[in-house]
């Protein structure tokens, strides 16, 4: 049983509840599909459980719900929370296009509060780290106005995103290298291919590996979330393409998306609800493949996140920023 992540490897946490499954805080269930996701607090995706973990927990899960206080109810959602902390989600039998404004809407909209949160209190503990250990004065307002300069010079030297290549091999990017990323047609024209830059070098993967590339990247390109509406539109243009897969082939194959020398593919240069609706498919379709029997997808998504070194969204603020935080709000030792 696993308990960790997929997507970022932060513990999934424990429950007393689900006796057959006690992983996870939050667990979304489908009772007539007999699927059951453990909900990541931290990144807020959705880890579709492996088959053989599943049956047992969804009918636990089911009849925990019935038992519990509904918090919130659609006609077809249903949200309920546990007197020992869990949070039950039931999915009932939505249409596709309202599930994923759902499950999606919650996710970035989570991600988006959180993104809003640390960039402000970067720019807050850094500037005050400056002005108040390194200036004065008049170089002390210079300092504080170059606060924001600093922070983005912190945020881009760090490692955002570690990929596991075939060959063994990790490829370490900071947010500069994921500013190089391309999505293109692959040869056949049935599927995609990912550009990665690192630094000056650039290679191009296809196939499972560049579906897997896609995963993780694209959740650090949207880490600043979205708004309800642009969920909604993300949602629709999926819809429009009839089906995730199509949408993934239609976007990759497009003569747009351009650089300042005219190199078409960039992600970066997307509209904000086509990389929304890039991350959704591409979680959807791991999913759909997985359900259909390559299960094999799911476990290896899972060992790796089981040996990716661990990379946290919280790493945006310093490690001396609970310190300095504390010594400016009255916590220093002895204050009272």
């Amino acid at each position: 049983m696993y308990t960790t992540c997929m997507f970022c490897r932060k513990p999934l946490g424990t429950n007393e509840v689900i006796e057959s499954f006690p992983v996870g805080r939050r667990l979304a269930f489908d009772a007539a599909r007999g699927r059951l996701w453990v909900v990541c607090r931290k990144c807020e995706r959705w880890n579709l459980t492996p088959l053989e973990e599943r049956w047992e927990a969804v009918e636990d899960c089911e009849r925990i719900f019935r038992g519990t206080r509904i918090r919130v109810s659609t006609d077809n959602i249903g949200l309920a929370r546990h007197p020992e902390g869990l949070t039950l989600v039931r999915i009932g039998e939505p249409m596709r296009p309202e599930f994923a404004a759902w499950r999606y809407g919650d996710q970035f909209g989570r991600r988006r509060k959180r993104q809003i949160l640390y960039g402000a209190g970067a720019a807050v503990v850094v500037g005050g780290i400056v002005v108040g250990g390194l200036a004065t004065g008049a170089i002390s307002a210079f300092m504080a106005s170059q606060a924001g300069n600093w922070v983005n010079i912190w945020r881009n030297a760090r490692t955002l995103v570690k990929l596991h290549p075939d060959d063994g091999k990790v490829i370490k990017l900071k947010q500069p290298d994921l500013q190089g990323t391309r999505l293109r047609s692959a040869a056949d024209e049935l599927g995609f291919r990912i550009q990665i830059r690192k630094g000056k070098k650039t290679t191009w993967h296809e196939g499972e590996e560049a579906r897997r590339f896609a995963s993780n990247i694209l959740p650090r390109i949207n880490a600043a979330g979205g708004k309800k509406d642009a969920v909604q539109l993300a949602v629709d243009k999926i819809e429009s393409s009839g089906h995730p897969e199509r949408f993934l082939v239609d976007v990759a194959g497009r003569d747009g998306y351009r650089d300042k020398k005219g190199v078409p593919g960039y992600i970066n240069k997307m509209p904000k609800t086509t990389r929304l609706a890039l991350e959704m498919a591409l979680h959807e379709e791991q999913e759909r493949r997985a359900l259909e029997g390559e299960l094999w997808l799911l476990e290896r998504a899972w060992v790796e996140a089981e040996e990716i070194a661990e990379i946290s969204d919280n790493l945006l603020l310093p490690e001396s920023a609970d310190e300095f935080l504390r010594g400016h709000r009255g916590d220093r030792p002895g204050s009272g």
